[in-house]
């Protein structure tokens, strides 16, 4: 769902920039205000973990199409909403930056297709309400298949609205958000199943990781868990990638069902849009995850932007003795 400079005008392309910027500076308040910033190493290895299961496309059978998961829920269900918000940001920084996936002036609607409605909407007003507890398998795969299908039609449909809003001619809006919508659904739905498998294993062997958990972790738990992801981040990008589907994704199905092309050109270029398309040409040293460690690479990157980003976010040294022990999402 990673939207490309051309399917957005530059007005509409600015404002989503600024909404997007304007929540990444709440979610760094709220991270300091409640003293989370021990979560920072755990920020990172989940973020390269989702990084690592993006790259994963799966294929939607009888459509020629595939998805890929978001990963949005997952993230807050252990970081609580706004630390998934900044680490979910930081995955599509450095996809768009290095590896070309998404427009440099679509950033800020990618991080709100796909960030906002995950971490933001979905998790605390579908998943958080259904599960409460941590008891029942059952409603946990309830919980997250229903906040992951909420959170990618959201996006499918912002998506078509910031295409309409944007005026580009060769996608009828009426077609072009039906189709979205019904071949986001069964990858909401994989994504749901995922995310619940992840989530009942931790809830069964160390539930004090989640965020609806009332009991902290202990730094030696968080140590355990930030090893265990790095482990299956490095098993996903350098094993499971070689198996991931090549047809296109929901966007680019979509797009060639209505226009009949999988990428549309940009109709007309604004001096903005042809600074951003340099600068991406510029930073992109592995354009479309060619390189063979792309994986690898891509989760250090993140690890690194997450780092950056949170301690610029909070505006705090983090000093040894100054870190707290808590659960990175729950309340005080």
């Amino acid at each position: 769902m990673h939207l490309s400079d051309a399917l957005l005008s530059t007005p509409v392309a600015l404002t989503g920039g600024a909404v997007a910027a304007g929540l990444l500076a709440t979610a760094g308040k709220e991270i300091k205000e409640k003293e989370n910033t021990s979560i920072i190493p755990l920020m990172g290895v989940l973020g390269a973990f989702i990084f690592a299961a993006q790259m994963i496309n799966f294929a939607i059978p009888g459509t020629g199409s595939s998805g890929h998961v978001i990963g949005g829920v997952l993230l807050a269900a252990f970081l609580g909403p706004w630390a998934a918000f900044v680490t979910i940001a930081s995955v599509l920084i450095i996809q768009c930056l290095i590896f070309a996936d998404g427009g440099l002036l679509a950033l800020g609607c990618n991080l709100i297709n796909m960030g906002v409605t995950t971490t933001l909407i979905a998790y605390p007003l579908i998943y958080a309400p259904i599960v409460r507890r941590l008891r029942s398998p059952w409603v946990i795969m309830l919980g997250s298949v229903c906040a992951c299908v909420v959170g990618l039609e959201l996006g499918a449909f912002l998506v078509s609205v910031e295409t309409l809003l944007s005026g580009v001619s060769a996608l009828s809006w009426s077609s072009f958000i039906s189709i979205m919508a019904m071949i986001h659904l069964p990858i909401g739905v994989v994504e749901g199943i995922a995310t619940a498998a992840v989530i009942i294993f931790v809830a069964r062997t160390r539930p004090d990781l989640l965020s609806l958990s009332k009991t902290a972790p202990s730094r030696k738990t968080v140590r355990r868990a930030v090893l265990w992801f790095a482990g299956a981040t490095a098993v996903i990008a350098l094993v499971i990638v070689w198996f991931a589907s090549a047809n296109p994704d929901g966007l680019e199905w979509s797009i060639e069902k209505v226009a009949g092309v999988e990428e549309i050109e940009q109709e007309h270029p604004t001096v903005v849009s042809l600074i951003a398309g340099k600068i991406s040409n510029t930073t992109s040293i592995m354009p479309e995850y060619e390189n063979p460690l792309s994986g690898i690479a891509g989760a250090v990157f993140v690890l690194f932007v997450v780092w950056c980003l949170t301690s610029f976010l909070i505006k705090t040294k983090l000093k040894e003795g100054d870190i707290k022990e808590g659960n990175p999402g729950h309340a005080e």
